[in-house]
């Protein structure tokens, strides 16, 4: 017997535009958030461009969005490699002291 995964259908609004976008319950709580930032974005990014079409804006909102993605991860693999150094340097002065008291 297979599982079938339960969907419901979310309606999103992006620039005064309604989309019906598909999710499983538990995530569309996510899916609302994720439209309410990217219309921010697009609007944002409509009120500063010469060009209005939609389709640009989305394109750029979608590049924005994905630059900021990448800066994030970036940062989080920078503090994670800073946590690896600090807990390798707290192994090592632990492996010392350990030692030292053997002695």
């Amino acid at each position: 017997m297979s599982a079938t995964r339960e969907s419901i259908t979310a309606t999103v609004r992006l620039l005064d535009r309604e989309f019906l976008v598909g999710c499983a319950p538990e995530e569309r709580e996510g899916l609302m958030a994720a439209a309410t930032y990217l219309d921010g974005k697009m609007r944002e990014l409509r009120g500063s461009s010469r060009s209005v079409g939609y389709d640009r804006v989305a394109v750029l909102a979608a590049l924005s969005i994905a630059h900021e993605l990448l800066q994030l991860r970036n940062h989080q693999n920078e503090q994670m490699h800073g946590v690896g150094e600090g807990i390798s340097m707290l192994r090592r002065k632990l492996e010392d002291a350990l030692a030292t008291q053997v002695k």
